[in-house]
């Protein structure tokens, strides 16, 4: 294995392993492991079992996650990453509030209510936004709020809104951390 890169989740790997192929990009034919942590908390433990080997490692983060992968990093003697521009020189590029939300922004709003369309989720996705916990929010949040509930639509949806993304618009984590790689 040449490279590791760390995701938070399942759909997190899903859409990265779709912008690749997407550019032409076999990852694990290139030797490169995309590994799905199961949530933040366990960057420690996937540090020292990747980490101290010859592979490269990188990661893709929420970005309300920065100061315990920061913490993670140093303590896996990575070195000190006390800014962004230090843990993107490692490799670890942070998305804006969660992955969701940065294909929701790079495909927008219009195009991802006509893929849930397409996916005949459309109607119940008008039904959750009358919702009162739902009127009034940007149609962004609400169509994040949609995809983020249960695992199978989260899953369906990285993969089909990193097939959505213009390849010249990819977001800046997923960009560059497929780069990093």
């Amino acid at each position: 294995m040449s490279a590791v890169v760390l995701v938070e989740g399942g759909s997190d790997r899903l859409a990265l392993e779709e912008l690749a192929a997407r550019r032409g990009r076999d990852l694990p034919a290139e030797g490169v492991a995309v590994v799905a942590m199961n949530g933040i908390t366990n960057v420690g433990r996937y540090l020292g079992e990747y980490g101290k080997g010859a592979a490269r490692i990188a990661g893709l983060y929420d970005a309300g996650a920065e100061a315990h992968l920061r913490r993670r990093l140093q303590r896996a003697g990575f070195g000190p990453a006390s800014s962004r521009a230090d843990m993107e020189a490692l490799g670890f590029f942070a998305c804006v509030a969660d992955l969701e939300d940065e294909l929701i922004r790079a495909v927008g709003a219009s195009a991802v209510e006509r893929i849930m369309e397409a996916e005949g989720d459309l109607r119940s996705f008008r039904i959750m936004q009358r919702q009162p916990a739902q009127r009034g929010r940007r149609l962004e949040d609400q169509i994040h709020s949609f995809i983020a509930c249960g695992a199978t639509r989260k899953h369906r949806y990285a993969r089909l809104l990193a097939g959505a993304v213009d390849l010249a618009c990819v977001p800046r984590p997923l960009d560059g951390v497929l780069r990093a790689v």
